[in-house]
């Protein structure tokens, strides 16, 4: 099974017609899609301007939307590095209780799921790398905020598991993104309506 980077030199490789190279892209994102799969997808489609279901969209295109989830991918890599150099170190100090950054980076690891949004077509605008930047900063400060750490809105939704999202949690009503629980503060979460489960966001 090819890796991450074949796949990236198949989007590339001029020498493949552009439904190979659309579906290498799509390959890509079974190793790494910080949404999901289906949500990563739509937005790199929108953002480099192709049509979703377009079997044979223009090459250029398809590398510009390579050329993000890449940005993203460095990014994440270079996090997923210091956090296993970090707990090198902190296993060396005798420290072996996992944190809520351990917990959160074990639903994380491989880079699928980072960011889970409310669903596939409700996502930030901004670039992957952005937006990852900013919810790995949010985690390692350790400190509960009461708005969202991608795009700062205050106004949250419980979002119930369900089998378009399996992930569940307080979804910001802003940018779609279903935040940590742990960085968000008591307050943020009652506002979100947790205990009132998909009521709440029925109602958002």
């Amino acid at each position: 099974m090819a890796g991450f980077r074949a796949l990236a030199q198949q989007v590339r490789n001029p020498r493949l017609v552009a439904a190979q190279r659309r579906t290498a892209l799509r390959k890509c994102l079974e190793r790494f899609a910080p949404y999901g799969h289906r949500a990563t997808w739509h937005h790199l489609c929108t953002r480099a301007g192709i049509v979703a279901h377009d079997r044979n969209p223009d090459p250029e295109r398809l590398v510009a939307a390579l050329a993000e989830l890449e940005e993203a991918r460095t990014v994440w890599l270079a996090y997923e590095q210091e956090f296993a150099a970090r707990r090198r170190r902190e296993k060396h100090d005798g420290i072996r209780q996992p944190g809520t950054l351990d917990d959160w980076h074990r639903r994380t690891w491989g880079g699928c799921d980072i960011v889970p949004c409310e669903s596939p077509q409700r996502h930030p605008a901004a670039r992957l790398a952005v937006v990852l930047r900013s919810m790995i900063a949010a985690m390692e400060s350790g400190r509960p905020r009461r708005d969202c750490p991608v795009c700062g809105g205050t106004r949250f939704a419980w979002l119930p598991e369900s089998a378009d999202c399996p992930a569940s949690g307080p979804a910001c009503r802003e940018c779609g993104v279903v935040a940590p629980v742990s960085v968000l503060t008591p307050e943020a979460l009652t506002a979100a309506g947790r205990a009132g489960g998909a009521g709440a966001f029925a109602a958002a």
